[in-house]
């Protein structure tokens, strides 16, 4: 397996900007830390070809370390401005490259990197940290490498000890005796870099120096002893924190896809004409990608008066079908307002009806109701198709200034994402580029960027008016290639027609309706959660004997393992005492105050996630909560809940199926909950024809007690619950392409034994086993699967030369048809149940 590479996204960023000459794109903009950033990316994926990495970059503002230190990094020049120019365009560089990119506020960047690293050891993975940074040479062991790309050099603690004169461990406290002018640490004054190796290899740490501080002689010895009071605080600032929350995990980290066709177009903007080149003679995706990159050439119509109006609906009459979008003046589906429609019969002419344009000096437009008496009734006709590209968009927009859309037909959005899920992403930029080889105006073109960004309604109608009707036009030319490719493919089309498309009225009409919150009950659970937080931390304080911070894991550390003397289950890389959960839940049986920490962590998760958060995201004009169901996102067919996301609400304990309950129906009415019981462990049975699975099911029987019958040789009746629940962890684990590591780790036994089970496991349900490797063996053969109904996972990397990433694409290939025929399953019963009711 490849290393987890972790990036210093920071460091390589100011490293680029001063490594080259002043660069700039077509239109003036700075592009040298961009290019120089892109080319160290590029170089790092072609000679690792890592499946899991990460680019983190440092937060903007102040960090906890400000908090700790006021003066910390204060003498620090502000950021250049033509490099701070140059982030956004980096990050959007890493996003199409299919890198993880974080950010995390209140966070440095190596206390990021340090804490991945440190869930990676745990988890016995490589690391590779690439960064010049001499901060980070602090966490590096045998196990945790580093790579300072810009000069070639990997160092390992051999190599730390060669460059620096001290061990890893020892880094902190050399740091701190030094001190750092850049960032404002205080050190000891006239200790440089060799004095603080010096003393260090002859007393070893930081702490035997201060004890024998009066030994040292001279005027060094002097400044040591007059600045011992500052030391601990330095100590502290340089200390990296390998314990900082992030809400990801190591799974989060997989390398995604190049999106081509969104490279395809930064390169354009940015004048990269060598990547250009390089990306055109790649393979190209399931339609033929466009080599030659053009502006559309079209008739553009401003609809400002009744009579222009009354021709316009002449000519959508004619149409028997016909493109429609909207602008406005936010992205916000229920909150937005209505700037203008755009409308296309062909891809030669368009028009753009401008309702809402209120910059001074705007001309008069058409009212509403004025656009409501002559295009209601087109828009509203459900025998009428309509083309759009997001269309649950402008539904929800056109609904709420009274001109309800219906007989949205085709969305090119979903046709793009039935017809290949993963080729490139499935906004209207990116397909014109990748399918019609059109480069679209920008909104960044017409309304700039950062704060100075106009809004749609402020921008002058004749631009306006060129973009708007680009829109339309591009979004019908889209239809025309994608349902034609569809067409091509019967089982695609099906998807499409009979799922997908159906669909967007019902996610429309379930966003819209939103969810009723009772705002009081969470309010109530969040002060009663606050309440029973502060009892708990004094009753952490009375076990301990003292007062400390229960979200510090260094103190935490000092009471757990100094103070209590309770045994040490796991080190960190540094080599401290673990506190991490699982550690701490091991401890819960020989000690109260584990547990007790448990329980305050998970309080304050539910209240900082749920009863503080979810009230203010209530829409003020409606009194309810509007999620946003994204269709076209998971690669399987899942639907993806955003802002807020609803699908996570918690349910296993009380506290939890409180937060539940302040999700309620209005008064006469009730909230129904669907669900389908183990639905792809049935599928599983379904795929694979096993014998063995068919006839729990059909037995009604128990599924995780039947299995632990069969891998434990235990009969039914003697099940005890640890044997379903190893079961349980197997039959699941199996579904998603889980080794023999990874279940040991989930049921907390050996190796050996996790892969005597699996073993067991397929030896008693031998259906599956074929199952597995029939998938793998179709993905190969045909470089894609599919679900029951035909949907289809491109696997490009089924048969890729590194290990990592091909055993990652046979995974998805055993465990998309299961996944992706549940959520095909799961849309049909949504949209049956929408028809019926």
């Amino acid at each position: 397996m490849s290393p987890l590479i972790l990036i210093d996204g920071s460091s390589w960023l100011y490293r680029a900007y001063h490594a080259l000459p002043r660069l700039t794109a077509p239109d003036g903009r700075a592009t040298g830390a961009v290019l120089g950033m892109g080319n160290m990316l590029k170089k790092l994926l072609r000679d690792y070809a890592p499946d899991q990495l990460a680019v983190i970059f440092d937060p903007r503002g102040k960090t906890f370390r400000h908090q700790r230190y006021p003066e910390y990094k204060a003498n620090r020049p502000p950021i250049p401005e033509e490099l701070a120019e140059q982030f956004e365009p980096i990050c959007r560089l890493v996003d199409l490259l299919g890198l993880p990119r974080l950010q995390i506020d209140g966070v440095e960047a190596d206390d990021v990197i340090a804490t991945l690293a440190r869930q990676g050891v745990e988890e016995g993975r490589e690391i590779l940290v690439v960064s010049g940074d001499k901060d980070l040479a602090q966490i590096v062991t045998e196990q945790v490498k580093m790579l300072d790309t810009m000069k070639g050099s990997l160092f390992d603690p051999a190599a730390i000890k060669a460059k620096y004169a001290v061990d890893p461990v020892q880094i902190v406290d050399w740091l701190a005796l030094m001190g750092d002018s850049s960032d404002n640490v205080p050190g000891v004054p006239s200790v440089g870099a060799k004095t603080a190796a010096k003393w260090l290899n002859l007393f070893g740490d930081l702490d035997s120096i201060i004890e024998h501080a009066d030994e040292i002689k001279g005027k060094v010895g002097e400044k040591l002893r007059a600045h011992l009071d500052q030391l601990a605080l330095s100590r502290e600032l340089v200390t990296v924190r390998q314990d900082v929350p992030i809400s990801i995990g190591l799974d989060d980290l997989r390398v995604r896809a190049i999106d081509t066709a969104g490279l395809s177009a930064f390169c354009t903007e940015f004048g990269f004409s060598r990547w250009l080149d390089e990306l055109n003679a790649q393979q190209p995706g399931s339609l033929p990608q466009a080599q030659q990159v053009e502006r559309m050439e079209l008739q553009v119509d401003t609809v400002l008066s009744q009579a222009e109006l009354a021709q316009l609906r002449s000519k959508l009459e004619e149409c028997t079908v016909f493109a429609v979008d909207t602008e406005t003046d936010s992205l916000d589906p229920q909150q937005a307002r209505l700037v203008g429609i755009s409308f296309a019969c062909g891809k030669e002419q368009a028009w753009y009806l401008p309702v809402g344009h209120d910059y001074l000096g705007a001309p008069a437009q058409l009212t509403l109701d004025e656009v409501r008496d002559v295009l209601g009734d087109v828009l509203a006709d459900t025998q009428r198709a309509k083309i759009t590209q997001h269309g649950k968009y402008d539904m929800h927009i056109l609904a709420r200034h009274g001109l309800p859309l219906h007989g949205v037909q085709f969305d090119t959005m979903l046709e793009s994402y039935v017809l290949n899920a993963t080729v490139t992403r499935h906004d209207m930029d990116s397909l014109a580029l990748h399918y019609l080889g059109k480069k679209t105006i920008s909104f960044k073109d017409v309304a700039g960027s950062g704060r100075k960004q106009l809004s749609f309604n402020q921008i002058d109608l004749e631009v306006a008016s060129e973009y708007a009707a680009e829109d339309a036009a591009i979004t019908f030319a889209l239809h025309e290639t994608l349902h034609h490719a569809l067409e091509q493919e019967n089982c695609l089309l099906k998807v499409y027609q009979e799922i997908e498309q159906p669909l967007i009225e019902v996610l429309q009409s379930i966003e819209a309706n939103g969810v009723l919150i009772d705002r009081k009950l969470l309010l109530s659970a969040s002060q009663e959660f606050a309440e029973r937080m502060s009892r708990m931390e004094q009753q952490a304080h009375a076990i301990a004997g003292s007062e400390f911070n229960l979200n510090s894991p260094s103190q935490l550390k000092d009471i757990l393992f100094d103070q209590l003397q309770l045994p040490v289950v796991r080190k960190t890389p540094k080599g401290a005492p673990s506190t991490a959960e699982d550690v701490l839940q091991e401890l819960a049986g020989q000690h109260a105050l584990p547990q007790l920490i448990l329980d305050w962590r998970a309080l304050s998760k539910l209240r900082s996630t749920y009863t503080e958060k979810l009230p203010k995201n209530i829409n003020p004009g409606t009194g309810r909560v509007h999620t946003s169901y994204h269709q076209a996102v998971a690669a399987t067919g899942r639907l993806s809940s955003a802002e807020p996301n609803l699908q996570n609400i918690p349910v296993r304990n009380q506290d939890g199926r409180r937060i539940r309950q302040a999700f309620v129906a209005p008064v006469g009415t009730h909230i129904a909950a669907l669900d389908y019981s183990q639905i792809e462990l049935r599928l599983m049975a379904h795929f694979s024809g096993d014998p063995g699975l068919i006839e729990a099911f059909r037995n009604n029987q128990d599924i995780h007690s039947r299995t632990a019958s069969e891998v434990f040789e235990v009969p039914l009746e003697q099940i005890q619950s640890e044997h379903r629940r190893a079961a349980k962890a197997i039959n699941f684990g199996l579904i998603y392409g889980i080794s023999a590591f990874g279940l040991a780790k989930n049921l907390n036994i050996g190796r050996g034994e996790a892969q005597a089970h699996m073993d067991r496991f397929f030896q008693r349900y031998p259906g599956v086993a074929q199952y597995m490797e029939s998938c793998k063996q179709a993905a190969r053969e045909q470089g894609y699967v599919e679900t029951l109904y035909g949907r289809r996972l491109y696997l490009p990397d089924i048969k890729d030369r590194n290990q990592g990433r091909r055993q990652s694409a046979e995974r998805i290939a055993i465990n998309a048809p299961l996944q992706g025929t549940a959520a095909d399953i799961i849309k049909l019963a949504m949209i049956g149940i929408h028809q019926d009711y």
